[in-house]
């Protein structure tokens, strides 16, 4: 609560503001009652410095590099841990027991299965629909299938809520995914863990049997759990938002699906393969960081450097060495984009400029390379982010409906446009 004051000034008044103390990061100025006592709005685009709500989920420290889920270090849950066990410690707020795990871990894995009428859904997009459209429209969907989960007044419903879009997100991802190649859907098995499940999924069929590779199987797991939550991101928000006035849970994360698919949110590790695709090969890789340094040529280096992160990334960081594995197991020598990434990334990481300048490679960079190894088309990049971010969503979904001091959004503006004019007949203008 507030335990001090900021003082504003302007015209004749003077407004004594209270100040919140947060347990990490920078101490938070409460504008709320700015309005009613002075008339007056605050200007801040992007909201990049304003809280709009407060949150024990995710903290995250730019300038040190670091990303904490309910208190524990990224790197330490990505090690040691695994996704649903971080499902769980973002979802309840600690780290389960074994028993608790083995219950969720159940709960889970025996709601993968999606209703079988909503197989008629993906047969009404164009074979060549992006994923990500498919899967928009498929959870926005949802609702109309599982009404026995959308009274978001229910606690149980928001629990049942809750785990079924954990569990089937990745059915429906990778039915969207054959969908636009043209194979029949895999349907999930439940002796198989939530990355094996997801992967098979992807790239079994009927006509063979497919065994998933526990290195593949690791890397996949860690590229769920490194995307779980980051705070109040555009997507994060865009959740919350929705979910302020109301709305059903399934139509709240299908709006932070539209939200992700943005170019300059999820669609990063996309934007950075078809970048290492322009590259082309190794020997235009010195043009290409030339290019990047030069302040008038508006090229930059996809995947290196991050908005929030002023320092290494530190999911970038274990990441890496999923890469270092995958890329050896499945090699690079016939793969020209994958030769272009891992000679881009140690000649960009001895150049000063980018050490100078903190651009170094992020998750994107190298998730990108995972999923270009396993046999992703760049397509999928995206809805691959959008299954692992549900319970990062889901987590503040339930997060802000339980806070009783939950209000709809409602941004103000800083109008400059036309005042009051007449209507003028047509025959007169």
């Amino acid at each position: 609560m507030a335990d001090k004051t900021a003082k504003l000034i302007f015209d004749d008044k003077e407004i004594e503001l209270p100040m919140m103390s947060p347990t990490a990061g920078p101490d938070v100025i409460d504008i709320s009652k700015l309005y009613a006592q002075g008339n007056v709005f605050t200007y801040d685009p992007g909201f990049t410095s304003t809280a709009a709500c407060d949150s024990t989920i995710t903290y995250i420290d730019g300038g040190k590099g670091e990303l904490l889920h309910r208190g524990y270090p990224i790197d330490q849950l990505a090690k040691d841990s695994h996704y649903l066990e971080v499902c769980y410690l973002l979802l309840y707020g600690e780290l389960p027991s074994a028993a608790q795990l083995e219950d969720f871990e159940s709960r889970v894995t025996n709601h993968t299965m999606i209703h079988e009428q909503m197989m008629f859904l993906f047969r009404g997009f164009r074979r060549d629909a992006h994923p990500m459209a498919i899967m928009n429209g498929v959870v926005g969907a949802m609702s109309a299938f599982y009404h026995d989960s959308t009274d978001i007044s229910d606690p149980w419903q928001r629990e049942v809520a809750s785990i079924r879009m954990i569990a089937k997100m990745p059915t429906i991802a990778a039915m969207a995914y054959k969908f636009t190649i043209g194979q029949p859907f895999v349907y999930p098995r439940n002796d198989l863990d939530y990355a094996s499940n997801f992967l098979r999924m992807c790239f079994s069929v009927p006509c063979e049997d497919y065994q998933v590779n526990p290195i593949l199987s690791r890397a996949m797991d860690r590229i769920f759990t490194l995307h779980a939550d980051h705070e109040q991101n555009a997507s994060t928000s865009t959740v919350r938002l929705a979910s302020s006035s109301g709305a059903n849970p399934f139509a709240c994360i299908a709006a932070g699906i539209a939200c992700l698919w943005g170019p300059a949110h999820g669609g990063a590790n996309q934007a950075c393969l078809e970048m290492l695709r322009e590259i082309g090969t190794v020997d235009r890789i010195p043009e290409f960081i030339a290019r990047a340094k030069d302040k008038n040529d508006p090229f930059r280096l996809m995947g290196f450097g991050h908005r929030v992160y002023k320092n290494f990334d530190p999911r970038a960081k274990v990441l890496k060495q999923s890469a270092d594995e995958v890329l050896d197991l499945l090699g690079v020598e016939d793969n020209a984009v994958l030769q272009v990434a891992k000679e881009l990334e140690k000649q960009a990481l001895a150049d000063p400029y980018f050490a100078e300048k903190k651009l170094f490679p992020n998750v994107d960079f190298y998730s990108g390379i995972i999923l270009e190894a396993m046999g992703f088309p760049t397509s999928m990049f995206t809805p691959i982010f959008a299954l692992s971010r549900t319970v990062g969503w889901i987590s503040q979904w339930k997060e802000m409906i339980a806070d009783p001091k939950m209000k709809i959004g409602r941004p103000r503006q800083l109008y400059q446009g036309e005042t009051l004019r007449n209507y003028v007949d047509i025959e007169k203008r």
